[in-house]
């Protein structure tokens, strides 16, 4: 039988890949949108928030194990609560609600809760850091691409 803190950590990445599908309605609206050169194609976004969330759930239940006491666990918690909710937030903005320029700003709490995770899961086994920095390193990315963006086709709204 599965643990709760995997079963937790398995749930935190599937709600948050599926929920990224479901709110990322690439329609014409993104079409015509001016995009940099350097845009990874559409396609590469879905395997790898597969293979990032796959790996900070797997960063998450390897903390889980060192942690020492409940005040650990409880930062733990927090720390991917938090990430959980600006994960969330981005695709609607950009997407559904057809406001990069929220999203931009809203991606700056993102990266935050990121570093937050990196540094946090770093404290517990250098291991599950390791795994949160592709994370780190896309969304980094991703927030240049949402600037250059927004500074492509404002204003919005």
């Amino acid at each position: 039988m599965l643990e709760p803190a995997i079963i937790a950590a398995i749930l935190w990445a599937v709600i948050l890949g599926g929920a990224g599908g479901l709110l990322t309605d690439i329609g014409s609206w993104y079409r015509d949108l001016k995009k940099p050169s350097w845009q990874p194609p559409d396609w590469l976004f879905g395997p790898a928030w597969t293979i990032i969330l796959g790996l900070a759930a797997w960063a998450a239940i390897l903390s889980w194990d060192q942690t020492g006491n409940h005040s650990d666990q409880a930062i733990l918690m927090a720390v991917y609560g938090a990430n959980f909710l600006f994960h969330l937030l981005w695709s609607p903005l950009f997407f559904k609600y057809q406001r990069p320029d929220w999203a931009l700003v809203e991606v700056v709490f993102l990266w935050l809760s990121v570093v937050a995770m990196l540094v946090i899961t770093w404290s517990f086994t250098a291991l599950a850091g390791a795994m949160i920095l592709p994370y780190f390193l896309w969304v980094s990315f991703a927030a240049l691409l949402n600037a250059r963006i927004v500074q492509l086709n404002r204003p919005f709204g």
